[in-house]
């Protein structure tokens, strides 16, 4: 029989999604309206979880918590908060000192301890989902939500551990065990395109490197189609926001999909 060779994808990637901060201060809130307005996939989370979670209320967890950048959103009905993570989340700038770090396994909690679970684009990430939708099911107390956002049009992200891209009809068998499902999109092709294409922008200023003599002879020609690539730019994130926030385009093609499960 033939051998079948298995390939090694890299450990490091050429660009990497630089961490989330909250808007705990001054700057960082400068720094995070900046960034959800030339991140769109952000951009989308935000939206979806501003909506959402200012009804939420009682005990809330998040999981996969990295630096609780959305926690910020939650009112004083939500009488608690607790972010979880796995160690290796520090890995990738991550290191959040209220942050309970866990096995990635089995959440530590008793069952039925909370009102609401959050699980903000962490699923991709978890070889076996199954095991985590049941432990987020198993913390939910009775009449519980759990809200969920998964990327569908993202790169190859925190190497090599990103495992999945899941389609509603996916998504819905993940979470058939709730009482209620309902999988909503995020963006549309449009909003896609103009991730990609601000993704593909920011990419040629990382690749100038003029300590070395290649880099010496072609920063100045990426410096140059930098410049005369930034309407095109613009124009992008014009069109993806348009998506976002106006639906247009289609949601065949969304940059991901948000997940709100009643228990």
């Amino acid at each position: 029989m033939p051998a079948f060779r298995v390939n090694t994808f890299p450990t490091s990637e050429g660009f990497q999604p630089r961490a989330h901060w909250a808007p705990t201060t001054p700057f960082r809130r400068i720094l995070f309206y900046l960034r959800l307005s030339a991140d769109l996939q952000t951009s989308t989370v935000y939206f979806d979880l501003r909506q959402r979670l200012k009804t939420a209320t009682g005990r809330i967890l998040d999981v996969g918590c990295g630096n609780s950048p959305f926690r910020n959103l939650l009112n004083s009905g939500a009488t608690e908060y607790q972010g979880i993570d796995v160690p290796e989340a520090t890995e990738f700038g991550y290191r959040n000192p209220r942050t309970i770090y866990y096995d990635g396994k089995v959440i530590p909690f008793p069952d039925q301890t909370f009102d609401v679970v959050l699980c903000t684009e962490v699923l991709e990430h978890v070889a076996n989902p199954e095991g985590m939708i049941g432990e987020i099911y198993r913390v939910l107390k009775d009449g519980g939500i759990g809200i969920v956002t998964i990327p569908w049009s993202a790169r190859f992200h925190y190497q090599p551990h990103d495992y999945h891209r899941y389609t509603p009809s996916m998504l819905a068998m993940l979470f058939s065990g709730f009482g209620t499902c309902r999988i909503s999109p995020r963006g549309t092709d449009l909003s896609s395109i103009g991730s990609k294409v601000v993704v593909g922008y920011i990419r040629n200023f990382l690749r100038i490197k003029p300590s070395s003599f290649m880099g010496c002879i072609l920063s100045p020609l990426r410096i140059l189609t930098a410049v005369v690539a930034a309407p095109v730019l613009l124009l992008a994130l014009v069109l993806g926001h348009c998506g976002i926030w106006f639906g247009l385009g289609s949601t065949d093609d969304p940059l991901g999909y948000t997940v709100v499960v009643g228990k």
